[in-house]
């Protein structure tokens, strides 16, 4: 395994291999979840490369930037033990050098749900995956599921600007009681932790719905809604029940809308998703 900081060193080793690459995206701290890409990344292509940036465009500033956890020397003990062929750890000033002022902003699905919550986060977001498959220049790109709408959003640029590149959505990897798996998840105690369940739970509430013939949208928001108030150390951000592609609201749940949440818990602010299939 080879690890670098720099972009042109990186280049020079991508430059030399002649196979597909594989490349997954992250901020390091590694769960089982990151992994699952890794495997999946490694099994269709000849080599795999992963990057490890926590993005400091992405944060506001009120956000968890400068506490979002680390632990470098552990991620690397992870991608050795999975054969991962090429790492990326830039800092700041590699990705963002002085005079840096080329953004990357994708209209009207950066403007719901997170987009709405979190301004700015997704120019940051799309910004930092478009210098990175530049950098890279990787085959295919892989992306979890739970992180829903940056998925919509990375695709959107990826065809909009005629990358050539695909881009590969995995499952969201679970916990066995059904929290999804996150970087953030530390933040959480023990009694936080069991409180998180309720994301879990609220979205089986509105797959159960569904599978009744519940078909009112504001309905399954309510019911969802309802059930998270039960739990003292939840507060909600949003509840939506959407379009899979342009995220905007439906009346009416269908076939493959996205019903997605954000949840804080505690101090923590979780999210989650599930997709409407018969």
């Amino acid at each position: 395994m080879k690890v670098f900081s720099s972009t042109a060193a990186f280049r020079e080793a991508r430059h030399g291999m002649a196979c597909t690459l594989g490349f997954v995206p992250t901020m390091g701290y590694l769960h089982e979840g990151h992994l699952v890409l890794v495997r999946r990344a490694k099994a269709e292509n000849g080599a795999v490369a992963v990057s490890i940036f926590v993005n400091p465009a992405q944060f506001g500033p009120k956000e968890d930037f400068a506490r979002y956890p680390r632990d470098p020397e552990r991620d690397l003990a992870l991608l050795e033990k999975e054969k991962t062929d090429l790492v990326f750890m830039p800092d700041a000033g590699e990705m963002y050098p002085h005079g840096f002022v080329t953004w990357v902003d994708v209209a009207k699905v950066t403007e719901r749900l997170e987009g709405s919550t979190r301004p700015g986060h997704f120019r940051g977001v799309a910004t930092v995956v478009a210098k990175l498959f530049n950098i890279v220049e990787p085959n295919r790109a892989y992306f979890g599921e739970k992180d829903a709408q940056q998925v919509v959003v990375i695709k959107r640029m990826v065809a909009d600007l005629n990358m050539s590149l695909e881009v590969v959505v995995v499952p969201t990897h679970r916990e066995p009681d059904g929290l999804a798996m996150s970087s953030r998840n530390v933040y959480l105690n023990i009694e936080e932790r069991q409180a998180a369940l309720v994301l879990w739970k609220s979205l089986g509430l509105a797959r159960q719905l569904w599978s009744g013939r519940e078909r009112s949208a504001e309905i399954l928001k309510q019911q969802m809604a309802a059930l998270i108030r039960k739990e003292p150390l939840a507060r909600i951000d949003y509840i939506s029940v959407a379009d899979p592609e342009t995220l905007e609201e439906l009346s009416e749940a269908r076939h493959g809308a996205l019903v997605s949440l954000a949840v804080y818990v505690g101090k923590t602010r979780l999210i989650d998703n599930i997709t409407l299939l018969p």
